[in-house]
């Protein structure tokens, strides 16, 4: 009851303002916060505000220009950074690289500032409060944090000393942060079901020591029920979507239980180059979806670089990943991916990137037998002896295929290039193509070749449609061949913890989408989204190449596949969400999403029908939990 309480009392000063003093005189002097002034006492000193990198004065320069802590991945969040990213922040040194997701905190907080101080930036109310918002989070790295962010009467003296902070601690060479973790929502179910729910609890702690070293950890615990399209996916894959191990929850069918652990160390090497280990997620590309690399696996442990000099920008990714989900406590089989971006800034409103990735095996095709003793008996049991990480493809600046070639090994290699135009400070046009195999005269015969292996994106943002301010649409296409992310075996295809490094729903499919964001109060989001997608499903016990999990030795022909090929389903999934955010990162959601699909024979694992979800949450210091496939 105790601990109710608290909670109920911590909630409710977040959402209380200082109330002024009602009987004050109109013609009482007052300092400008209700208080009335004493002439008999000194005047007080104003409290001292300095953000954590208040050494650095308007002569000297900062250690870095990269930021050395991140902006938690967040679709609404991000949205709202990469508006303003399009309006007011070209590609240079110091400015957002908005292919290249996670974002630094010192980036979106010199993006806030600048258009804070730009008195022709015309901002309108949402605007303003969208930019203070940024500051709010992005203290650290602001200077202009201290009249926004800082509240005259924090909570027992201690706690909300800032807004967006339940505990801070700010030191010229440490900051801290500390803040809770909420996700509840509830709402109705399409299977057996009478309801679905989420119950997340946790904490997010973060900081930095320097100016050069950063810390994150988030850990959350998590029991959830889903509808049953999503318990298909979790059936089908054995994984539930965006996370590691699980296990069931009160044994009761599509409700699950597990724990969300995020976390990495970043060190900032010099003005340009930052490095940072970690176990989370990373994302390339400017679209919603990613055929590079998105956000949708559960997170992996990961070595990154990430070098901005001139016009450039240099990513490596280095990372160990599982190639299966057993969801038993013993040694999970590994595999590893070698991956790194380089783009660069043609124009200031245009930039071009290509990338390379490899997904190779943690073993080699030499087998060991090994003498087991289970039960008493010694039997012989036949494993792949370990291969380990291949040191030839940590090297930063080489060309991966050769590597590959060099090496003897069949390693899954991908490259393909992406594309940013930002035209007239109101629209984006964005894409990617990425190639596996790519053979002209395969191409040209038109004959549906199985190892044409290739997928494209093409997408446009269009801000403050018609002069309606806030008001923004974007439209994406996808297109993605048969058995683009598959490889021989678990070990080698483009998956981590059974789920699709690139594409959620996979491969053999076309999609288009739309979303339509519009923001009629400061605190108050709508965004209506619209998925519209033909894919060619496997029909049971066969492989037309939509599930990266298969391995593409057991497709059925060497011919005759295009986009559809299998069993042909067409999906609509429409999601509408109200967002209201009544304190710092405390969101009030309603949601309700239409889902009908049609089969043209049943298959396992996707059902037909039409389906009717509605929903409401309440989230403190979290994202959204989307099933969007």
């Amino acid at each position: 009851m105790r601990k109710s309480y608290l909670l109920v009392s911590g909630l409710s000063g977040l959402l209380t303002l200082s109330a002024t003093a009602q009987d004050t005189p109109p013609t009482r002097p007052i300092d400008g916060q209700g208080n009335w002034l004493t002439y008999d006492d000194p005047p007080k000193e104003p409290r001292p505000v300095k953000s954590a990198n208040w050494n650095i004065t308007s002569k000297g320069e900062a250690k870095t220009t990269m930021g050395t802590t991140y902006v938690p991945l967040d679709a609404d969040i991000y949205r709202l950074i990469d508006r303003y990213a399009i309006q007011y922040g070209a590609d240079s040194l110091s400015d957002l690289h908005t292919s290249v997701r996670p974002y630094t905190r010192a980036s979106v907080a010199r993006l806030a500032e600048r258009i804070l101080r730009d008195s022709t930036a015309g901002l309108s109310r949402q605007d303003r409060y969208n930019i203070r918002y940024l500051l709010r989070d992005n203290w650290h790295d602001a200077r202009q944090d201290s009249a926004i962010n800082l509240r005259e009467k924090p909570i027992l003296k201690h706690f909300y000393e800032r807004r967006s902070d339940l505990y801070s601690v700010e030191l010229p060479n440490f900051s801290l942060r500390v803040n809770p973790v909420l996700g509840l929502s509830l709402g109705n179910s399409d299977g057996s079901k009478s309801y679905s729910f989420l119950n997340t609890r946790g904490v997010q702690v973060e900081g930095t020591i320097d100016q050069r070293l950063g810390f994150y950890t988030f850990l959350a615990d998590n029991q959830m029920a889903v509808p049953e399209y999503v318990q298909q996916r979790v059936e089908r894959d054995q994984a539930v979507p965006h996370e590691g191990f699980w296990k069931p929850f009160k044994a009761t069918p599509g409700q699950y239980d597990f724990l969300s652990a995020r976390g990495y160390l970043t060190y900032a090497a010099g003005k340009h180059v930052s490095l940072q280990l970690g176990h989370d997620r990373n994302q390339i590309g400017n679209g919603y979806r990613s055929l590079i690399l998105s956000d949708y696996a559960a997170p992996y442990l990961f070595l990154k670089a990430q070098t901005r000099i001139w016009k450039f920008h240099y990513e490596n990714l280095f990372a160990q990943m599982t190639a299966d989900a057993p969801n038993v406590d013993a040694s999970y089989d590994r595999k590893y991916l070698a991956f790194h971006h380089l783009s660069f800034d043609v124009l200031p409103n245009l930039n071009v990137g290509v990338f390379e990735s490899v997904v190779y095996s943690g073993y080699s095709a030499t087998n060991d037998t090994l003498l087991v003793t289970r039960g008493g008996v010694q039997q012989q049991v036949i494993q792949p002896r370990r291969r380990g990480f291949e040191l030839q493809y940590l090297n930063p600046i080489i060309f991966y295929r050769a590597v590959e070639q060099g090496t003897g090994s069949e390693d899954n290699a991908l490259l393909g290039l992406d594309f940013k135009w930002n035209i007239k400070r109101r629209v984006q046009l964005y894409g990617q193509l990425v190639l596996d195999e790519f053979v002209l005269s395969e191409i040209r015969a038109g004959d549906g070749w199985w190892a044409n292996k290739q997928s494209i994106q093409l997408g446009g943002k269009y801000l403050n449609v018609a002069g309606i301010r806030n008001l923004d649409i974007q439209g994406e296409f996808n297109f993605i061949r048969p058995f683009m992310y598959e490889h021989e075996d678990k070990f080698r295809n483009y998956q981590h913890y059974q789920q699709p490094l690139a594409h959620p729903m996979g491969a053999n499919l076309w999609e288009l989408i739309g979303i339509v964001s519009y923001q009629p109060l400061p605190r108050l989001n709508v965004v209506a989204k619209g998925f519209y997608v033909k894919q060619g499903l496997d029909p049971n016990g066969q492989n037309y190449g939509s599930n990266p999990n298969l391995p593409y030795t057991s497709r059925p022909q060497e011919y005759g596949f295009q986009v559809g090929s299998g069993v042909t389903s067409y999906l609509f999934h429409g999601d509408f969400t109200a967002s209201y955010q009544a304190a710092h990162n405390l969101w009030l959601d309603g949601k309700l999403i239409v889902r009908h699909r049609t089969l043209d024979q049943p298959v396992s694992y996707f059902t037909a029908g039409t389906d009717a979800l509605a929903s409401v949450a309440l989230r403190w210091n979290i994202a959204q939990r989307l099933h969007e496939f």
